[in-house]
């Protein structure tokens, strides 16, 4: 069974990601406009194409990351995911100054979800879910227990 925290977790992450998508359907626009305009961007012909191939990478990435943390117990995927969000938190500045509107609120709300989803991933309870999936054999889903002598 996995630990409340990364229930949590999976819940605050995926739910970042929903916001994510409600985001770009608000700010698509907005952003080709903005990628357009931009000297350096339009040399290279990128367009509205690109930036929902920039986001579907970014989507793909983000589910891989999730599956391995909330399904697999992987703490290498933890640990891209902190550095990830410590990347985004870096760039949330730069949102700041850029964004407006709902678009604004929305960047501001997704960064809070992924910090707080982050944090659960080091609580005391999450601790044995990353141990654990060290020790599970190859081919056990990882929140099946290996040491079945308890249920005895």
């Amino acid at each position: 069974m996995r630990p409340n925290s990364i229930v949590l977790f999976e819940r605050l992450y995926l739910g970042s990601l929903v916001v994510g998508v409600v985001n770009l359907v608000l700010s698509y626009e907005r952003i080709v406009a903005q990628m357009q305009s931009d000297p350096a961007v339009a040399q290279l012909g990128w367009g509205a194409g690109a930036v929902i191939v920039m986001f579907s990478l970014g989507m793909a990435v983000s589910l891989v990351l999730w599956y391995f943390i909330a399904r697999r117990g992987s703490s290498i995927a933890k640990w891209f995911l902190v550095a990830f969000t410590a990347i985004g938190l870096l760039s949330l500045p730069t949102t700041l100054a850029t964004a407006t509107g709902p678009a604004l609120i929305m960047a501001v709300v997704i960064n809070l979800m992924q910090l707080v989803a982050v944090v659960m991933l080091f609580r005391a309870d999450a601790k044995p879910w990353f141990d654990h999936s060290a020790s599970t054999p190859a081919g056990t889903p990882a929140d099946t227990p290996t040491d079945l002598s308890k249920f005895d």
